[in-house]
């Protein structure tokens, strides 16, 4: 029994054995103030008793949503001393990093390679056999073809008599060069034709899309005849439009200038709405053709085809013509109407 005086002794006075001996399992720290807190080591000394076992707190049940984090201490790796904190750091393995550029590497001037003018397929097969492939291979890539077109040949029904109208053009050559014969007429049914006119001309080709036209026009009706020197472009504009614009100096010396737009509007596969407008100017009056200086003719007009094959296609459509300005008058005192109206229905087929 005199023993039981000693133990108590020595619990009262070990603080190890005295927080071991404390129970947290009821505190509230939802009001505690870590403010004041200090998580750092205050001193040597007492790093020093680290050696000596340190109690474990349990923090499962504490209440962090009032502690006050304001005055904590967070610590940072010390920087070299005159040095900020992003020159301690390490970057040498960072992703990207330059390197020095090898002075082999940068771009010169030297002159290029000389293009090479052997033919690989001469290593294995014999040299004078593939010389005469090559020849053969240029031969058959030259374009060269004749045809025949007829881009309008049409009925045509207006008030008074009916007529008709016939244009087109033989061609033979290449994509490059071509010799071309156009022609163009119409006139009423049972009458002589109002007018005929044939045109021959070199035509070459400017760049993919343009044709340098360069040649004659006779016209054979109306009387009299007039022969013109013809220098025109034709091809195919922007947004898929066919264009053509002729400039004629007659024997006389008369000139007179004439362009055409026309675009196809594919509704479907084989129907084809091709809206199209033609428009004559002349420098100067030529009266005995009923020609008057400044526009002469203006024609609107559209077609509507449907392609049973590409190089086949009835089709219907309308046409107004107007003559203007003094042709107007001149057709006036010859007893026609100067604006017409007619409904049209034709072929156009090549071969």
């Amino acid at each position: 029994m005199r023993c039981l005086p000693i133990i108590a002794l020595a619990l009262s006075t070990s603080p190890v054995v005295a927080q071991e001996a404390m129970d947290h399992s009821g505190m509230d720290h939802g009001d505690m103030d870590h403010a004041s807190m200090d998580h750092g080591v205050s001193d040597q000394g007492d790093a020093d008793q680290g050696d000596a076992a340190q109690p474990e707190t349990d923090h499962s049940q504490m209440d962090h949503g009032e502690m006050d984090h304001s005055q904590m201490e967070h610590a940072m790796p010390q920087a070299v001393e005159g040095e900020g904190v992003a020159s301690a750091m390490d970057h040498s393995m960072h992703h990207g990093a330059s390197e020095p550029v090898n002075p082999a590497d940068a771009p010169g001037d030297a002159a290029p390679p000389p293009v090479p003018n052997d033919h690989a397929a001469d290593a294995v097969f014999p040299p004078s056999m593939m010389a005469m492939s090559r020849h053969a291979m240029m031969a058959e890539s030259r374009f060269r073809t004749t045809a025949a077109i007829f881009d309008i040949f049409e009925y045509r029904a207006h008030k008074g008599e009916d007529g008709y109208r016939v244009e087109g053009a033989f061609w033979t050559g290449g994509d490059t060069d071509r010799a071309v014969l156009a022609f163009d007429g119409e006139g009423a049914f049972g009458e002589a034709p109002e007018s005929v006119e044939l045109d021959a001309y070199w035509s070459h080709a400017l760049d993919p899309y343009f044709n340098l036209q360069l040649g004659l026009r006779l016209d054979l009706r109306p009387d009299p005849e007039r022969t013109y020197a013809l220098l025109g472009v034709q091809g195919l504009a922007p947004y898929w439009i066919e264009v053509e614009a002729q400039l004629f100096v007659s024997n006389k010396g008369d000139v007179h200038l004439s362009a055409t737009a026309a675009h196809d509007i594919r509704v479907t596969q084989n129907f084809v709405v091709e809206p199209e407008v033609e428009l004559d100017v002349a420098m100067q009056d030529v009266p005995e053709l009923g020609i008057g200086a400044g526009f002469d003719t203006l024609e609107l007009s559209a077609r509507a085809r449907y392609e049973l094959t590409r190089n086949f296609a009835p089709y219907v459509g309308i046409s107004w013509e107007k003559k203007l300005g003094d042709s107007a008058r001149f057709a006036r005192l010859e007893g026609e109407r100067p604006s017409v109206v007619s409904f049209l229905a034709g072929l156009r087929f090549w071969f």
